[in-house]
């Protein structure tokens, strides 16, 4: 097969091998190789079809990243960005390398993280599989032949699922390992197959690059209406982020990580991560055609040996199944990887108490405050051991990808709202009727309704009350909604049981936000909701 060597080799960054090197192969070969490697099978209508084993989701708790001079005073340390030494670093890095010499043929593809050339990272990947070469070169933005053949990598993956830690001797938790050292610019993946470690790497080291150059790095997804107004979703996984921007009246930019600076919103990726379990082909038509394309790679789907025909439905091997696809693969995607700055700001909730509005409309105060507090639903299956949706605060929307102190990003967000004149939008795509286990999941028409009416701008001239718990603006009446459902209290079949419900979560609101509060100031700490 042809390989487009780059003049940068393995040698050149003290890495040595024994192995065959296939160098950035495009899709059907690394097909072809993962289907013959026995990796995965090729779907009845051609996506290829993998099983990650144990992982399916991301090892949060086996993320670390070294602190040293470099990061000492830059990373937010604690439970989220938990610390390994130099030395440790060092002897994990010793032993991933003479693992990787065992290694009789191994992927490289050489990437660029970021579409906007100004703020982008080259990011050279090694793996095993071939299928996670094609995952990461999906999900990553390809460069051009002649931009491979000059390119020299600034950070490098190395990712080998067969690697078994030693917590002992290289200072982690188990035997799986995700470890950044952002002064030797080098992260390594070992004892897991769950390629989104990968994708996720290279969002945190844009988390960490762009704010020292006043961008803006966001866990969300973006589109640009028929009249060139961009909006981005801020949201973690399972609260329709990617759904909601796959919508056939707007142009894509992208689905999970982008970057906003003084010029535009650019997309991280070249492709998409999508949650395909229970996909419905009716509320989710641009993704759930990817799922009959050759190029996706559909992971812990249940296919049929036999007929190589799936099953979307089947949870037996996980609940976060997932597809990953060329951004392409959505008819209305931007070619540009790009849009113009944003007009609106939608935080997207999965709020599993059921008490929140299905829309609200913040202040830049309380855009920052809810930014900053990150409340959402975990999700079943987006991380290991999480079995069923359970409050949580991620700050950001994105704490897991984070490094540096959220203050940085919740300022830099307020900056560019103050400056662009934003409207800002807080989203339930929980639970309404009920929190969860008696309410029922937020009709999607009703969301992408009240989405519509908030991006053409008519959603501004709606009467709006003044939420009692936390002080945001909730529309009375929309057209095309119906009217109970905007004021969550009516759809409970027992309003006490709702004004005892709200009245936990303001605390747990407010508990949570303390962390926070030296570092913002008076106008966002007077945005917080009210305690009865």
């Amino acid at each position: 097969m042809p390989q487009l060597t780059p003049a940068f080799g393995l040698d050149k960054q003290g890495i040595d091998v024994d192995a065959q090197l296939h160098w950035n192969l495009g899709t059907a070969p690394l097909v072809e190789l993962a289907v013959q490697r026995g990796e995965g099978l090729l779907s009845k209508d051609g996506p290829l079809v993998v099983k990650t084993g144990s992982h399916t989701g991301r090892s949060a708790n086996d993320k670390f990243i070294v602190r040293d001079a470099e990061t000492e005073e830059t990373v937010w340390w604690g439970k989220t960005n938990k610390s390994m030494t130099p030395d440790q670093f060092a002897a994990l890095k010793a032993d991933f390398l003479a693992h990787l010499k065992t290694k009789d043929t191994l992927f490289v593809q050489d990437l660029f993280g970021g579409s906007q050339p100004a703020h982008r990272v080259n990011v050279r990947v090694i793996t095993e599989f071939a299928w996670h070469s094609l995952f990461i070169r999906t999900l990553l933005v390809r460069p051009e032949a002649a931009e491979l053949a000059a390119f020299a990598p600034e950070f490098t993956i190395i990712d080998l699922p067969s690697f078994v830690a030693d917590p002992a001797r290289h200072g982690c938790r188990s035997e799986t390992v995700i470890a950044v050292n952002l002064s030797e610019k080098l992260i390594l993946i070992g004892g897991t197959r769950y390629a989104g470690e990968m994708k996720k790497s290279v969002f945190g080291i844009l988390n960490y690059k762009l704010p020292a150059a006043g961008v803006m790095p966001m866990h969300c997804s973006a589109n640009i209406g028929p009249n060139g107004d961009t909006a981005i979703f801020f949201g973690l996984s399972g609260t329709g982020k990617t759904t909601l921007s796959a919508d056939a009246s707007r142009t894509l930019i992208g689905d999970d990580e982008h970057g906003w600076s003084d010029e535009a919103v650019f997309n991280f990726e070249g492709g998409c991560y999508a949650k395909m379990i229970r996909l419905s082909a009716d509320a989710e038509p641009e993704i759930y055609a990817t799922t009959k394309r050759f190029g996706t790679v559909l992971e812990n789907v249940v296919i049929d040996p036999d007929t190589r025909v799936i099953d979307l439905d089947d949870d037996s091997l996980a609940e976060n199944s997932r597809g990953s696809y060329p951004i392409d693969f959505i008819p209305n995607a931007s070619k540009e990887n790009l849009g113009p700055v944003p007009k609106n700001i939608i935080f997207l909730t999965a709020d599993a108490y059921g008490v929140l509005p299905p829309i609200a409309k913040l202040t830049p105060d309380q855009a920052m405050y809810h930014f900053l507090s990150g409340y959402t639903a975990r999700v079943a299956g987006t991380e290991i051991g999480v079995t069923e949706p359970s409050a949580t605060f991620s700050t950001c929307f994105g704490a897991p990808f984070m490094p540096r102190h959220p203050s940085v990003y919740g300022n830099l967000l307020k900056e560019r709202i103050a400056k662009g004149g934003v409207d800002c939008w807080l989203v339930n795509t929980g639970w309404t009727g009920g929190q969860y286990g008696v309410g029922h999941r937020m009709p999607i028409k009703v969301t992408r309704a009240l989405l519509n009416a908030a991006l053409d701008g008519s959603l501004n001239s709606a009467e709006f009350r003044i939420d009692p718990n936390f002080g945001f603006k909730v529309p009375v009446a929309v057209p095309g909604v119906e009217s109970k459902i905007l004021n969550p209290r009516e759809t409970w079949p027992d309003a006490a049981a709702y004004d005892a419900t709200a009245k936990k979560l303001v605390s747990q609101f407010i508990d949570n936000f303390a962390q926070f509060a030296d570092h913002v100031d008076e106008g966002v700490r007077q945005a917080a909701p009210k305690a009865a």
